[in-house]
């Protein structure tokens, strides 16, 4: 998980991009923007966070065990994860 201010960091460096794109417009003021801006990263970021418990805890439930870290288990992790994600509609 990001703490706080990276949240907020980033939250800013999104609006200054959306704000320079010229593929959108602002409606609304900054202040409103960032807090829809955080509010979605924090979604995001829950989100994945619980694909990757479920990804840890199907990895861990194979039984010949994986060492976490090895070139095994980085593969086995990512496909793993890409296939939760496309469960749910992210991938």
């Amino acid at each position: 998980m990001l703490s706080e201010d990276k949240v907020s960091h980033l939250s800013h460096i999104i609006l200054q991009a959306v704000k320079k794109s010229p593929l959108a417009s602002q409606k609304g003021d900054d202040a409103r923007m960032l807090k829809d801006i955080k509010r979605v990263l924090a979604v995001e970021l829950a989100q994945e966070e619980g694909v990757d418990r479920k990804v840890r805890a199907k990895l861990a439930s194979y039984s010949r065990g994986i060492v976490e870290g090895s070139s095994e288990w980085d593969v086995l992790y990512r496909k793993t994860f890409e296939e939760e994600l496309r469960k749910h509609g992210k991938g």
